[in-house]
């Protein structure tokens, strides 16, 4: 990657999440056939490309210029022009039909966790997603509304609304361990994070520090977890967020 293109990079690392796929996602619908831009993200943000994809069609050019630690850098091209979704009853779309089966967790998950309560996900699959249905049964019982907006043989369209974000804190347990995450890789960063998880016992808890929200994370140990856990915010940005991770006695 030459100075040049790292000189006219757009550096999304310092808006929280959901702000970097607000943005994103307005300047690809503003771009030109055959302009690009160029991002760089802290993590890798293939989920963002399956939404553009969901939202202006099969038109997204995606090229990664550099991969890993904390400088993700992609150049986005739109090479055709298409008209985009506009929304008004939901907040974002995912099309599973252009997404591998195997990326359909990490693209929704990754997604709802960074919506805001009263925000709505629709889901359009070639048929019933029940495996993502199943998690949402079981980890988010009572904090969201799952719709079928239409079902027919080749099409099931299901909107999914946040209604309450997640009861989060406990008392009675004890910290056994902090880790620092900043200084890692993300891949790297899932690893420890897990690792510190497994480590500790029923009633007992971790601390770690990261440079963004980890909410993502949060969500993705809710469809996973076997274990049952409580998450409580420490410090909640800008620059450092800490959080406490409780292994919750069954």
């Amino acid at each position: 990657m030459t100075t040049k293109t790292q000189s006219m990079a757009l550096d999304m690392r310092i808006h929280v999440p959901i702000e970097r796929h607000k943005k994103l996602i307005q300047l690809f619908k503003e771009l030109p056939v055959g302009d690009n831009f160029v991002f760089i993200n802290d993590h890798d943000p293939i989920p963002l490309y399956y939404e553009f994809r969901s939202i202006y069609g099969d038109v997204v050019g995606w090229d990664y210029l550099n991969r890993g630690g904390r400088e993700w850098t992609v150049k986005v091209t739109r090479t055709e022009a298409s008209q985009g979704r506009e929304f008004t009853d939901v907040s974002t779309l995912l099309d599973l039909r252009k997404a591998e089966e195997k990326e359909w967790k990490q693209i929704v998950f990754h997604r709802y966790g960074m919506m805001a309560e009263g925000d709505t996900m629709e889901l359009i699959a070639m048929e019933e997603p029940k495996e993502i249905h199943g998690i949402f049964i079981n980890k988010f019982d009572g904090q969201h509304s799952w719709i079928y907006k239409k079902q027919t043989e080749n099409e099931v369209v299901i909107h999914i609304t946040k209604k309450v974000k997640s009861g989060l804190g406990d008392d009675g347990f004890s910290v056994v361990q902090e880790y620092d995450l900043r200084p890692f890789p993300p891949a790297e960063r899932h690893e420890l994070f897990y690792k510190g998880f497994a480590d500790i016992k029923p009633g007992e808890a971790f601390e770690f520090i990261n440079d963004h929200d980890p909410l993502p994370l949060y969500y993705q140990m809710e469809a996973e977890s076997k274990d049952p856990f409580k998450w409580e915010y420490i410090i909640k940005g800008p620059e450092e967020w800490k959080v406490r991770v409780i292994k919750v006695n069954p």
